[in-house]
């Protein structure tokens, strides 16, 4: 009878603990998205970004928005803002489709990485994100617009390579790709086209990738 008694006084005790570990569960997933957007941070997305790369046949992608500082200037940041949660979800939706995992790295750059099978499916995948990106954001019932610069790295193979030197690459690709006027590329090589990781923002010339992608 005791052990009844125990049992019985048992379970609204599990039941606490068992909702204690959901709210903490999700204040800690909250915790990592980004407010604003609703994606993921970057040390969320890095952590499962890794995931992906070590299965193979995986794209990492790094956003970065045409005239969002114009445009961020222009109303108080109520505008910059109404753009970033329009990127947010437009990302979303895209996933939805693409698969893998999307976030905001800070500002108005954003990253992915998804699982693809062949470089065809990449363009194809770009192609659609780009598209989704450019089209005009809701303001005070009025339309504005941003465009959408995207650097890609694919790496097909099984073969070991370290997170951020996809990120790295990408981030080089997206940065020749804006020079031109905003679109996407697409770079196969994991080798850095510069010595440094902050080389393009020194004013190094553009790397060797040509914009794939049309410019806006």
């Amino acid at each position: 009878m005791s052990t009844l008694h125990t049992v019985a006084a048992a379970g609204p005790l599990a039941a606490g603990w068992a909702v204690h570990g959901l709210w903490f569960r999700r204040r800690i997933e909250a915790a990592r998205r980004d407010p604003l957007t609703g994606l993921l941070g970057r040390d969320a997305f890095e952590r499962r970004a890794r995931k992906l790369l070590a299965g193979g046949s995986c794209a990492v992608l790094i956003v970065d928005l045409d005239g969002f500082k114009t445009l961020n200037d222009s109303a108080w940041h109520a505008a910059g803002d109404a753009a970033l949660r329009a990127v947010g979800s437009r990302l979303i939706c895209w996933k939805r489709v693409a698969g893998g995992v999307v976030a905001r790295l800070g500002g108005d750059e954003f990253a992915a990485a998804i699982y693809v099978r062949s470089l065809a499916e990449l363009r194809w995948e770009l192609g659609r994100l780009h598209t989704a990106l450019c089209e005009p954001v809701r303001f005070e019932g009025r339309p504005v617009f941003v465009g959408a610069s995207i650097g890609a790295y694919w790496h097909p193979r099984r073969t070991p390579v370290d997170l951020s030197t996809a990120m790295r690459r990408a981030d080089e690709v997206m940065y020749a790709v804006k020079q031109t006027g905003g679109g996407w590329s697409i770079a196969c090589n994991p080798t850095p086209a510069y010595r440094t990781v902050n080389g393009r923002r020194d004013g190094r010339p553009g790397t060797d990738d040509a914009p794939e992608g049309s410019a806006r």
